[in-house]
């Protein structure tokens, strides 16, 4: 067992490492959260300087290992939270200088093929990543063909979404759902035969199902939220995403409650609506791992990591963020 969690913990690469310590200033010291410790790797390298202080939430019972390592090796600078990141602004009285969102997949759950992440799994269908209400398996098997083809066309992008959720619909009429290998057959055979090389057909799919099962949009835009409520003025937060909707909302939360926020046009009368501006100018650069990290870890290629600055201003809670993305809260919020 301790080789195994060994080999778990070592197999996690923390994306764009050197690009998120020079940018959370970690060298003068501070307060930190590290949103998503999975592995531990943001954590562990904070650590490393002198007069740093870290919370780290992670809601994965798999990374407890190795969070207690850290609690033991630094007491008095490391606490641990098992709790899903929308929570963040409870777990600690502090206002902090940084806050960490690096919102991939962990290695440690990908490479746990027991868990169902992967579409090289046989095992059983779960995706689950801790504190949940429901699995892969009971949305296969219970959400209707409407619902189902929503779930993969919106949360996947996944331009076959029809015929896909109507072959499940057939397949599970006939027998349970049980595993991975009997999902990727039906999405195989539901798809166009012209697969590329590049994007495995299942890619999409699967990604929908696992936004679904842990509700990873109505987290995002809570945990963006909430990390706003604990940020000190001048404090960052940084948030790494690896597919377009994750970048849009972090994109249009970090520019349109911003100083610098894009203005309507001249012709239309000024709005007398109040907009909290919770971010300083937000110059809307975009990081993107170098050529040498992507071919040291492959599954960084499509991160990228956006970060904002925290303003003086009072905090006022983001109607607007709510109103933009409701489609995808309304979505997640369906009942299995």
């Amino acid at each position: 067992m301790n080789n195994q969690s060994s080999s778990l913990e070592f197999s996690h690469f923390p994306v764009m490492l050197n690009e998120v310590i020079k940018l959370s200033s970690i060298s003068v010291g501070g307060r930190f959260i590290d949103c998503t410790f999975g592995g531990g790797g943001y954590s562990k390298e904070i650590l490393k300087f002198p007069n740093t202080y870290v919370h780290a939430i992670d809601r994965d019972k798999k990374v407890l290992f190795i969070a207690k390592k850290l609690e033991t090796k630094f007491p008095s600078r490391f606490k641990f939270h098992q709790s899903k990141f929308s929570k963040l602004d409870t777990i600690t009285n502090d206002y902090v200088d940084a806050i960490i969102f690096d919102l991939g997949l962990s290695s440690i759950q990908l490479n746990d093929l027991d868990r169902g992440f992967s579409f090289k799994s046989n095992k059983k269908l779960n995706m689950t990543m801790g504190l949940n209400e429901i699995s892969a398996l009971d949305v296969i098997n219970n959400l209707s063909e409407t619902d189902l083809k929503s779930v993969i066309k919106i949360l996947g992008e996944e331009s076959e979404a029809s015929k896909i959720a109507k072959n499940i619909v057939n397949y599970r009429s006939k027998k349970k759902i049980s595993n991975t290998a009997d999902l990727v057959q039906i999405i195989e055979k539901s798809k166009k035969k012209n697969f590329s090389g590049k994007i495995n057909p299942c890619t999409k799919t699967f990604q929908a199902l696992r936004i679904f099962v842990n509700k990873e949009i109505t987290e995002l835009i809570n945990g963006v939220i909430s990390a706003t409520k604990k940020l000190k003025p001048g404090g960052k937060i940084l948030i790494i995403s690896f597919h377009s909707i994750e970048d849009k909302i972090v994109k249009y939360f970090f520019s349109n409650f911003s100083n610098n926020k894009s203005k309507p046009s001249r012709y239309f009368p000024e709005s007398t609506e109040f907009k909290s501006i919770l971010f300083e100018d937000y110059k809307n650069k975009v990081l993107k791992p170098t050529k040498e990290e992507i071919n040291k870890n492959s599954r960084s290629r499509s991160a990228k990591l956006r970060f904002a600055i925290r303003s003086k201003n009072k905090f006022e809670y983001p109607k607007d963020l709510i109103k933009k993305f409701k489609r995808y809260l309304d979505l997640e919020a369906i009942n299995v």
